[in-house]
């Protein structure tokens, strides 16, 4: 028992190691074989080797446990839009958040707010046809996953009224007749470089306008936030102006630990009994046996059979890059793949580490670590689309808890 617990919290496996330096894997085995990491057995490195790095650090000095303890000093209100079906909500809520509304145009996402929580005030439809200023001044924290539309920039000054007719000039209206205290936006990475930049840029002036100070924005990795997936989520944070100079926020700790598809689907650390039998995508009969040569781990370029190899990449085969996302199975040990909204889609397939498969939707839902009770509707198809858009609610709980010491540190300076 005590060499698996040293393996968990004082090793590092090559894969994990690279993702949390953002590095290939290759870059970690150049410095093996230079000597300048020793691995240990069974080809782990033993974070003392790599305790200079900041990002290995942040496991070692990890104030997760005190944060969890971090309640709000007074209720804290909050409105959610692009809601989804919940991640980001149900982490919030675990912070200490109480939903005053939920906006969502998608019938299914919003049938699972419902059922889940049928005292949230969920509001379904086109957010451009609702008025948000009855909630003027009753409201802490606005928050959402606004879909990145592109802007059109031609002669423009890259304010507000720019931004018109995109799903973030809705979101900054909703600022402008709400005025929260603090607002948080999550979006996905590109958005740091579309458009060369330019649209986070203008994001930035609207927040100004709108009389916010943003905090620097920040990606964060889903790994150092006790889920098991490898997804970045790019993440804005912004206090309104006459309450900036009291406020005093830090970004959320690491867990002490990188969790793994085992601790999604075992009982553990993470969940108390092992993942239940769910619905799921099936493989057609030629797929199945495809991606039974496929190893644990591995993908397309570990069939050994060449021929093989080019019946399933088709046209992709002859194509440049590694295309690492085809005909690819997961790991036990290491944690999952971003999920996308469906787990066999060619470029992104999510093969089950140990059945040939895809994952099933109770899988797909661990991952993103929604509880078990949390009962998703609709079809197939949009449960799988509903988990895969969402924040990782522990992700999401972390920020949340992050935002609860922010509103504390203001409320304390009243």
């Amino acid at each position: 028992m005590f060499d698996v617990q040293e393996k968990l919290y004082n090793q590092f496996s090559l894969e994990i190691l690279a993702d949390i330096l953002s590095l290939p894997k290759r870059a970690i085995e150049t410095r093996i074989k230079k000597g300048e990491l020793r691995p240990c057995s069974e080809g782990f490195i033993d974070k003392t080797q790599v305790q200079h790095f900041p990002e290995v650090r942040s496991f070692q000095n990890s104030t997760w446990d005190e944060e969890l303890k971090v309640k709000p000093v007074r209720p804290f209100s909050l409105v959610e839009l692009f809601a989804g079906g919940g991640g980001l909500a149900l982490g919030m809520e675990q912070a200490g958040f109480k939903s005053l509304l939920l906006n969502e145009l998608d019938k299914h996402a919003c049938s699972t707010l419902r059922y889940n929580r049928p005292d949230w005030n969920v509001v379904e439809g086109d957010i451009s046809k609702v008025d948000f200023t009855s909630f003027e001044g009753k409201v802490d924290v606005l928050t959402g996953g606004f879909p990145c539309q592109a802007f059109s920039y031609a002669g423009k000054s890259l304010g507000f009224e720019d931004t018109r007719g995109t799903l973030f000039f809705e979101m900054a209206r909703a600022i402008k007749e709400i005025k929260p205290k603090v607002i948080m936006a999550e979006n996905v990475r590109a958005l740091l470089t579309h458009d060369d930049g330019k649209t986070l840029e203008t994001i930035k002036n609207v927040i100004g306008e709108l009389g916010y100070s943003l905090i620097e924005p920040k990606v964060l990795k889903a790994i150092f936030y006790k889920v098991p997936q490898k997804r970045e989520r790019l993440i804005l944070v912004a206090i309104r102006n006459d309450l900036y100079p009291k406020a005093d926020f830090k970004w959320p700790s690491a867990y002490k630990r990188v969790m793994t598809l085992k601790d999604a689907f075992k009982q553990g650390e993470l969940f108390d009994t092992d993942v239940p039998v769910s619905c799921g995508q099936k493989y057609p009969q030629r797929k199945e046996e495809i991606m039974n040569m496929v190893p644990q781990g591995g993908y397309w370029r570990d069939i050994k059979d060449i021929e093989v190899q080019k019946e399933y990449m088709q046209k992709s085969f002859y194509l440049g890059g590694g295309k690492t996302g085809m005909a690819r199975r997961l790991s036990m040990n290491e944690p999952s793949l971003t999920l996308t909204t469906a787990p066999a889609q060619k470029q992104t397939e999510r093969c089950h580490p140990i059945e040939t498969r895809p994952l099933q939707t109770r899988e797909y839902a661990r991952i993103q670590t929604f509880p078990d009770d949390w009962c998703f509707q609709g079809p197939m198809s949009a449960v799988y689309k509903q988990i895969g858009n969402a924040v990782p609610v522990n992700m999401a709980a972390a920020l949340g808890r992050a935002i609860v010491s922010l509103l504390n540190s203001i409320e304390l300076k009243k």
